[in-house]
């Protein structure tokens, strides 16, 4: 027995050695939180900005009844995932982009798009059919889609997958409210 502590104590069993080391940062690291509020999906709050009162925060859905309805959401995943076939299979991003938000718009010209998304261009004769198959499927949304405010400004989010075949489509989008109509603020698209 002596020996067997002696050895994890003294590491000469690394397996051991390293899982005491883990759970000794672990502890630390997740353990320990002195009082303050670990918001891991808010990070963008501690940003440097000149407003004090300029907080985001996700809005209690259950309350204020700003976020639509799970099947209003999925229609606009699915409106903006058939514009982003069509925009990968003719390979211009302008009709794609006139339908976004003038953030996105502002941020990104559809020369970027069409760098950024080159591979999926590429390989379109595969992407566009897994794309296009998203309007029969069912959006198996990973957290229910919520709205966050930021600078004053709400921001739904909605991200998940369709189980479409032969490969999944997870989507990670945002949408500003811009002209009583959800506009497109961020898209990421996987197809693995």
């Amino acid at each position: 027995m002596k020996r067997l502590i002696n050895n994890i104590v003294f590491g000469s069993n690394t397996l051991i050695s390293g899982i005491i080391a883990l759970a000794v940062v672990g502890s630390i690291a997740l353990g320990c939180n002195c009082n303050k509020s670990f918001d891991l999906g808010n990070i963008s709050s501690s940003s440097n900005t000149s407003s004090g009162s300029s907080k985001d925060t996700p809005s209690d859905t259950g309350k204020n009844g700003d976020v639509p309805s799970n099947s209003v959401v999925e229609g606009l995943v699915k409106d903006s995932t058939e514009q982003f076939a069509e925009a990968i299979q003719s390979e211009d991003f302008d009709d794609f982009r006139s339908n976004a938000s003038a953030d996105f718009q502002s941020t990104y010209t559809a020369d970027e798009m069409r760098d950024a998304f080159k591979s999926y261009i590429n390989k379109k004769s595969l992407v566009v059919p897994i794309l296009r198959k998203v309007k029969d499927a069912d959006a198996d949304f990973t957290t229910s889609p919520s709205i966050r405010t930021e600078k004053g400004v709400k921001v739904l989010m909605a991200n998940g997958k369709f189980a479409t075949k032969p490969y999944a489509v997870r989507f990670d989008y945002e949408y500003v409210m811009r002209g009583g109509e959800w506009k497109l603020l961020k898209l990421v698209v996987n197809i693995p």
